[in-house]
């Protein structure tokens, strides 16, 4: 999985086609990531003696790494990512748009 943590995305499928936000967790085992503003849900919540109030609460869930793609910060366009293995041996991620290294 080519995205990572507080990563900027663009939501591309599904009811928040378009939007943008930061990637606020990413859990490789599923491909799934949660993005800042996206897929809202409402979830019903159990009142917590003293702490917490019950009620309906809204709350972002997940969504399938497929369904975003990632913001180049060079170009501010939804590009695909690559990898490249610089002379050191290091692993760096790239854009395939304008071809500069994103981290």
């Amino acid at each position: 999985m080519k995205i990572r943590k507080g990563d900027s995305v663009l939501v591309i499928t599904g009811k928040d086609r378009g939007k943008k936000g930061k990637v606020r967790t990413a859990n490789y085992k599923d491909n799934r990531v949660v993005v800042e503003g996206a897929n809202i849900i409402k979830k019903h919540a159990k009142a917590i003696a003293g702490a917490q109030q019950g009620g309906i609460v809204e709350r972002e869930a997940s969504l399938h790494v497929s369904d975003v793609m990632l913001m180049c910060n060079k170009c501010n366009h939804p590009a695909r990512i690559g990898v490249r293995v610089l002379e050191g041996g290091k692993k760096v991620r790239f854009c395939r748009v304008c071809q500069e290294v994103i981290d």
